[in-house]
């Protein structure tokens, strides 16, 4: 039975008359992570401040761990950590200070956990260097220590490789990883940068102008920007035939509307093209197809009008 950390039910959220987020629905389970995807402006950090109770929608529900209504969602929003927007610092505090302060803020008594998150984010050696000091990609990475008090199950993350380089890049895809895997841990992170969420999400939500335009798998975002030759002919069973018997292939795949995607050849489409002619089949489509995961994101959101 899957076990499920978040669900929101036509959750919708008006600012001074205007919807930022428009009946949106999604389901988030544990031990997976989320690259929430979206322009500026999409409603990607209103949908993380209303999970987050930093806000509160104008209608529609919202269920954590299974429970919704108010009070309950007080209660269940303590297991779960957050870095929105921008890390609340106090710019005069080290970053030991910092952790300190919000883990008593939360009640949080064992001060080893100070150790535990500023290692986590490779921030021990830091010593009494002031956060006002701390380069942009050190306040995320202290942020995000922050959002890991109190060893939460459910992690959301705006923008959180922001001003890394491309070590701490690397740093803190490992980290979301490593939480996912060993603590079972349901992260939920927004990014700009869509190549690095194509290598640290397992699932992705596309939202554009505060509607979800699509949800779907590592593997099926995979299997939709796959390159491939795609061919359509009057004969599709035929066609088969032959990629099996005369280009000694199977990695192929019939889809519904019976067009066929060839994974193999993409060098050699010469060499496909003469094997159909010479066997009869009549081609009424033959092109290379594949996106890179901008391209995609661009597709779904209604092309470059709207980027």
């Amino acid at each position: 039975m899957k076990e499920y950390v978040l669900k929101t039910n036509n959750l919708t959220k008006n600012y001074h008359g205007v919807n930022v987020l428009h009946d949106l629905s999604v389901t988030l389970e544990v031990g997976k992570i989320y690259g929430l995807i979206g322009q500026n402006g999409a409603g990607k950090s209103t949908l993380m401040r209303l999970v987050a109770g930093l806000s509160f929608p104008t209608s529609g529900s919202i269920e954590l761990f299974g429970h919704t209504g108010e009070r309950a969602l007080q209660i269940e929003r303590k297991r779960v950590g957050s870095m929105i927007e921008y890390p609340t610092l106090v710019p005069n505090m080290t970053a030991r200070e910092n952790i300190r302060l919000h883990r008593i803020m939360r009640g949080i008594p064992d001060k080893k956990v100070e150790d535990e998150v500023l290692e986590l984010v490779s921030l021990t050696g830091t010593g009494k260097k002031k956060a006002k000091n701390f380069s942009l990609g050190m306040k995320q990475r202290l942020g995000i220590a922050v959002a890991l008090l109190g060893n939460p199950e459910m992690l959301i993350l705006d923008e959180p490789i922001n001003g890394l380089d491309p070590l701490g890049v690397v740093e803190i895809r490992n980290l979301l990883k490593k939480l996912c895997e060993e603590r079972q841990m349901a992260i939920l992170i927004s990014s700009h940068n869509l190549p690095e969420l194509y290598q640290t999400a397992t699932d992705y939500i596309i939202i554009h102008k505060g509607e979800i335009k699509q949800t779907l798998t590592l593997s099926q975002l995979e299997e939709c920007c796959k390159h491939h030759l795609l061919i359509s002919c009057t004969e599709p069973e035929k066609l088969v035939s032959i990629l099996e018997m005369k280009l000694n292939t199977t990695n192929y795949k019939v889809m519904p509307n019976k067009a066929v995607k060839l994974y193999d050849y993409l060098d050699e489409k010469e060499q496909v093209a003469r094997v159909l002619f010479e066997n009869g089949i009549i081609v009424t489509n033959f092109s290379s197809e594949g996106d890179t995961l901008e391209d995609y994101f661009v597709s779904i959101v209604g092309g470059g009008r709207n980027v």
